[in-house]
């Protein structure tokens, strides 16, 4: 698939199975992520790949960190505890926010964000699906400590990765023009 064809044509993918995500796979979107813009080169980013039976673990993680999780149903329990085993892999995009007199704390966030955006469109560009998640145990504290991140770290998204298994929509068809104006300065 050629550059511009992925880029206008990525969709997320909700569901996703194997095999497995190849090392060389792995590398190709880790490495279009460390392309993202990076003012003052701080390296804000970084990515934890969960896989395998880490998936299940840090699905217990997911668990324990819910709010009064022993009081849900065993059916609403389980799809927590699932929650990683979506794909194949999983990448929790991670930014570390710090001080810099001309890098704002949102300029780090985008920056994340930017290398997130790369991965999804490896990931397309390599034929596989997709898919950026946050949701509240993004910003849970026990999640962050369960993975081992510092007190100046943040999670920015779960990315999981993996072949396609279902009907994607079809990318919305938007004119340029509803999105698109020039500024006119005015006369003083």
């Amino acid at each position: 698939m050629d550059f511009l064809t992925a880029l206008l044509e990525r969709v997320s993918a909700p569901q996703l199975t194997g095999p497995d995500i190849t090392n060389e796979q792995l590398e190709v979107m880790i490495q279009a992520a460390l392309r993202a813009p990076d003012h003052a080169w701080l390296r804000p980013s970084r990515y934890i790949a969960v896989r395998g039976d880490e998936r299940q673990q840090l699905g217990e993680l997911f668990l324990q960190a819910t709010d009064n999780y022993q009081e849900l149903t065993p059916e609403r329990q389980a799809k927590i505890r699932n929650m990683p085993m979506r794909a194949p892999l999983l990448l929790v995009a991670v930014c570390r926010i710090q001080e810099h007199p001309k890098v704002p704390r949102e300029e780090l966030l985008l920056s994340t964000g930017a290398g997130v955006q790369n991965i999804l469109n490896a990931a397309w560009a390599m034929e596989l699906g997709a898919i950026w998640r946050t949701g509240d145990l993004a910003y849970n504290h026990q999640v962050k400590e369960g993975l081992g991140l510092s007190e100046e770290e943040e999670i920015v998204g779960f990315v999981y990765v993996g072949h396609v298994n279902c009907r994607l929509k079809q990318p919305p068809e938007l004119k340029t023009e509803d999105f698109l104006t020039s500024w006119q300065a005015k006369n003083q």
